[in-house]
C-alpha cells in the first residue's frame, strides 16, 4: 500500500483533516496561536499532521469540566455506565481498520498489530460492560449482635492517564473504560509520538457520550510533559495517576504523587527473559522467542530481551533462531508480509546503535544484525536489523532495557542457575519458560521461580491477554491494569457498619459504662 494513499484514506475516514486540536473539555480547544507538535511517520519520515498543544489555562478548563462531569457520571448506575462503554466498543469496531492503519502510520506497527491493538481496546470495552454488573463488595460477619458489617467501592473521581507511544490506544482503554464503569472520568495525556491516534480515539469516545446527553467523560490534554504532565501529576484533584513509560520518569511521578498522598499505577521498564530448557519443544521455543523479540520491532514493554538456553541444546537452538531471523521481512508495515517494521523515531535509532556498540565493548558477539537497515521504498525510514548478541555474562548493558529488537543470548547449566540469572535484573515484568517437563514448569511458576508479575509457559513473554491483570514487580513499578480485579485500583474501599439494634455493644469486649 502507498503511504500517501493510506494517509489520505485514514485522515478523511477518521475526520482528522478538520481537527488539529489536542485538547477536549466538552469542546475542542481553539487552535489559533497555539504551539503544535508534528506527527511524523516512521516509515518514510513524512509529516502526517500536526496537533495543537494545551497550556496551563487549557488544562484548567479540562479539570473544571472533569470535576463537573464526575458529579453527573458517578450518580448514574454502574450497569448504565456499562451500556455507554458498550457503545464505545461498538464505535471502535466500526472504525477498527482505519484506526489500526493510523497506528501503523504513526508509530510503525505492522497492519496486523495495529488492528490487533484496536481489537484489544474493543475487548476491554466488552470486559468492562460485564464488569459494570460485578463491582462486588463483601458482607462480613460482625462480632456484635444486631450488627451488619460490609464493604463497598466508590469511584475516586478524576483519573489521570499518561500513555506511551507503543500502545497508543490499548493502554488508554485499559484505564479509561474500566475506570468509567466504576464511575470515574479520565484526563488523558498521550505520548507526543502518537497524538493523532489519541485525537481520533477521543473523538470516537466523546461522540458516544454526546449522543447520550452526557458531559465529557473522556477528556484529552495533549501538551508537553513540563506543562500538562507536571500539572496533572501534581494536581490534588486527581487522586490516581496511571503512567506507562520509563523507570526514571515513573520513579519521579511516583514520588510526586505520593507527596500529595495520591495513588499511582506505574507500568515501567521490562527486561524480559525466556528460559529454554533441554526438554523444550525446539520449534515452539524458537517461534516464541522470535515473536517476543521482534514483534513491534522490539518496542513492547513485554518484548523478549534475554534468552537463557541450556548448554546441551544451545548450538542447535541458536542455529534455528538465526535461520528465522535471516528470513524475516524488514520493511514498510503497510506490507502484509512485513514482520519487522520501523522504530518509532530517529532517537530510537541512536539508542539502538549505542546499545549495540556498548554490548560489543562489553564482550558481546553479534550473531545476527546489529546495523541500521535501508528498507526498500522507505527513504528516511527508521529501520534496523533485528539483532542477536551472544554474551558470556549478564552485566552492564544487559541489565538495561533498550526499546529495539536486540536479543541477548546466554547459556545455563541448571534450572536453578537459570532462575538466578533470570531474576538478577532490576526489572520484573514478563517471563517465559519453554519446557515439556512439568517439574521444570511448575518450579518456574512457583515462589522460588520467576519474580515477574507475568509468567508464561510455552508461549512468548509478549502478547498478554486482557483478562489477566497486567503489570510487574521491582523497577517495573508494581501496578496492575486491565483484567482480573484491577478495577479496584480505580475505586476507594469503604467499610460500613450498620447497627439495627437498640443498644451499642462494643467490639473486643470493651465496656463503656454510660
Amino acid at each position: 500500500m502507498n503511504v500517501n494513499e493510506v494517509k489520505k484514506q485514514v485522515m478523511d475516514g477518521l475526520g482528522l483533516l478538520d481537527i488539529n486540536s489536542g485538547v477536549y473539555h466538552g469542546n475542542w480547544m481553539a487552535t489559533a496561536g497555539k504551539k503544535t507538535i508534528e506527527s511524523v511517520c516512521p516509515i518514510d519520515g513524512q509529516v502526517l499532521g500536526s496537533v495543537a498543544q494545551g497550556e496551563e489555562e487549557d488544562y484548567e478548563q479540562v479539570m473544571s469540566a472533569a470535576q463537573s462531569a464526575f458529579k453527573v457520571w458517578s450518580a448514574i448506575p454502574a450497569p448504565r455506565r456499562g451500556e455507554v462503554v458498550r457503545e464505545i466498543g461498538a464505535e471502535l469496531l466500526k472504525n477498527k481498520e482505519l484506526l489500526g492503519l493510523l497506528i501503523t502510520l504513526e508509530v510503525g506497527k505492522t497492519i496486523t498489530e495495529g488492528t490487533g491493538e484496536i481489537q484489544e481496546a474493543i475487548d476491554i470495552a466488552n470486559f468492562a460492560v460485564g464488569l459494570s454488573r460485578q463491582l462486588y463488595g463483601y458482607t462480613i460477619a460482625s462480632e456484635r449482635p444486631e450488627h451488619r458489617l460490609m464493604e463497598q467501592w466508590h469511584p475516586l473521581g478524576t483519573i489521570g492517564v499518561i500513555t506511551s507511544f507503543n500502545f497508543p490506544a490499548a493502554v488508554w482503554a485499559w484505564n479509561a473504560l474500566i475506570a468509567a464503569v466504576v464511575g470515574n472520568v479520565t484526563v488523558w495525556k498521550p505520548s507526543s509520538s502518537a497524538l493523532l491516534t489519541a485525537v481520533a480515539v477521543s473523538r470516537i469516545a466523546n461522540k458516544v457520550t454526546e449522543r447520550n446527553g452526557l458531559p465529557p467523560i473522556f477528556l484529552l490534554a495533549c501538551g508537553s510533559g513540563r506543562t500538562v504532565g507536571n500539572l496533572l501529576v501534581n494536581d490534588k484533584r486527581v487522586p490516581l495517576i496511571s503512567f506507562t513509560g520509563s523507570t526514571a520518569t515513573g520513579r519521579s511521578i511516583g514520588e510526586q504523587t505520593a507527596t500529595r498522598f495520591g495513588k499511582s499505577i506505574l507500568e515501567l521498564g521490562g527486561n524480559n527473559c525466556a528460559v529454554v530448557t533441554q526438554n523444550a519443544d525446539m520449534n515452539l521455543a524458537v517461534k516464541g522467542v522470535a515473536f517476543g523479540a521482534m514483534a513491534t520491532a522490539g518496542q513492547r514493554c513485554t518484548s523478549t530481551r534475554r534468552v537463557l538456553v541450556h548448554s546441551s541444546i544451545y548450538d542447535s537452538f541458536i542455529s534455528k533462531l538465526r535461520d528465522v531471523y535471516s528470513k524475516v521481512n524488514i520493511g514498510s508495515p503497510l506490507d502484509p508480509t512485513t514482520v519487522v517494521g520501523p522504530l518509532v523515531d530517529k532517537n530510537a535509532i541512536d539508542d539502538f546503535k549505542s546499545t549495540v556498540r556498548k554490548a560489543k565493548e562489553q564482550g558481546g558477539r553479534i550473531l545476527h544484525g546489529g546495523a541500521v537497515h535501508e528498507a526498500a521504498g522507505c527513504k528516511n525510514g527508521c529501520f534496523v536489523t533485528p539483532t542477536i548478541i551472544e554474551m558470556d555474562r549478564q552485566e552492564g548493558i544487559v541489565l538495561e532495557e533498550t526499546f529495539a529488537p536486540i536479543l541477548y543470548v546466554m547459556k545455563y547449566e541448571s534450572l536453578e542457575n537459570a532462575v538466578e540469572i533470570h531474576n538478577a535484573v532490576p526489572q520484573g515484568l514478563s517471563s517465559a519458560i519453554f519446557s515439556t517437563d512439568i517439574r521444570e514448569t511448575e518450579y518456574f511458576i512457583s515462589s522460588a521461580g520467576s519474580d515477574c508479575g507475568i509468567v508464561n509457559v510455552n508461549t512468548s513473554t509478549a502478547g498478554a491477554e486482557i483478562g489477566g491483570a497486567f503489570g510487574g514487580e521491582k523497577e517495573t513499578g508494581g501496578g496492575r491494569e486491565s483484567g482480573s480485579d484491577a478495577w479496584k485500583y480505580y475505586a476507594r474501599r469503604q467499610t460500613v457498619t450498620i447497627n439495627y439494634g437498640k443498644d451499642i455493644p462494643l467490639s473486643q469486649g470493651v465496656v463503656f459504662p454510660v
